[in-house]
């Protein structure tokens, strides 16, 4: 007697529904694991980078040693200056830069940066701009007349020592990309900006408007110093 094998369907019974292929059952648990598998690994890493920065150096297996193999610096070229500082403007800068990702949440892909920025820049005015006729002097040599340019502004001079990252927010990608690699150019592009907003403020300050005034006094001291009693000093139209 011929035994019916268990997906066959026998008489006055109903037939058994095919049953999927597993690789497409509940995808949804497959993606869950991956997720999950995911969030560990970060959580892991934070908690190994976090945990090794409290050991001691020696015990630390990642400690770093600074060494300072560079060569010695090489003098390129020299330059005459005929430039007259004049002036100089200590300035501070907060950048507040936020880089956020466009789908995803802050805590989870972004980063903000608070950056404290200092530094100086000099007003000078150039005496190799003077033309001939730059200085007149009176027959009797009593008199002087000096027509000058106006003052200009040197670019920003960004102190190292005195800017530093106040404060760095990430979002946990972030923070896994940053343990396994660095970019340099975020350091670069916080000092750049923070250049940038400074030498936008001396432009703003007067900065070069006090440059002309004590240049215009230094020369009046000087040529009354040489026996000069009239000293008169014109700016030239910017």
């Amino acid at each position: 007697m011929a035994r019916s094998r268990p997906d066959e369907a026998g008489p006055g019974t109903e037939p058994r529904a095919a049953r999927p292929p597993r690789a497409y059952q509940r995808p949804g648990r497959r993606i869950g694991a991956v997720l999950l598998l995911v969030a560990v690994t970060v959580a892991a890493v934070l908690v190994v980078q976090n945990g090794l920065q409290l050991l001691p150096h020696w015990l630390n297996p990642f400690a770093e040693d600074t060494k300072d193999r560079s060569g010695p610096a090489l003098l390129r070229s020299v330059r005459d200056m005929h430039r007259y500082q004049a002036a100089a403007g200590d300035f501070q800068v907060v950048v507040d830069l936020d880089k956020e990702a466009k789908y995803l949440p802050g805590t989870l892909r972004g980063r903000r940066t608070l950056f404290i920025g200092q530094g100086s820049v000099n007003a000078y005015v150039d005496f190799s701009r003077l033309g001939s006729g730059a200085i007149s002097v009176n027959p009797d040599r009593t008199a002087a007349t000096v027509r000058l340019p106006h003052a200009q502004l040197e670019p920003t001079n960004l102190d190292p020592k005195r800017s530093y990252v106040f404060s760095t927010q990430r979002g946990l990608l972030d923070r896994f990309g940053d343990f396994f690699s660095s970019n340099p150019n975020n350091q670069q592009q916080l000092y750049v900006l923070a250049a940038q907003k400074i030498q936008a403020a001396a432009q703003e300050s007067g900065l070069q408007t006090r440059a002309d005034q004590n240049t215009e006094s230094m020369l009046e001291n000087m040529l009354r110093a040489l026996g000069f009693k009239t000293v008169t000093v014109q700016q030239s139209p910017q």
